[in-house]
């Protein structure tokens, strides 16, 4: 199973920018979608979590500026980020479990917003 993450890049604060992941592997069975962040000797943090019926968890800071959506038949899941501050600027990480509790990360995509 493996799973590809795009949509990073470099935007100004105040922009928007839209990260995607896609899961491969015809027998997965996802459970929880979510995406992570971290900055370099950090640990990873929560930004946003999506449940296969959609209850949804966001972090404090990215409440009201981040919204967290998937699709199950396509196994994707995306962040759209809006608004977003210098503070926001982290390698992000797209997260997978499975029914059976099985993890699976994807390889990570920088997001840099700068002023």
């Amino acid at each position: 199973v493996q799973l590809q993450a795009s949509g990073g890049g470099l935007v100004q604060v105040g922009g928007s920018l839209r990260l995607s992941c896609a899961a491969s592997g015809s027998s997965l069975s996802i459970y929880v979608m979510a995406w992570y962040r971290q900055a370099p000797g950090k640990q990873r943090e929560l930004v946003a979590s999506i449940t296969r019926s959609g209850g949804t968890n966001y972090a404090d800071s990215v409440k009201g500026r981040f919204t967290i959506s998937r699709d199950n038949a396509k196994k994707m899941v995306a962040l759209q980020m809006n608004t977003l501050t210098s503070e926001d600027t982290f390698v992000y990480y797209c997260y997978m479990r499975d029914v059976w509790n099985n993890e699976y990360w994807g390889q990570g995509t920088q997001v840099t917003v700068s002023s």
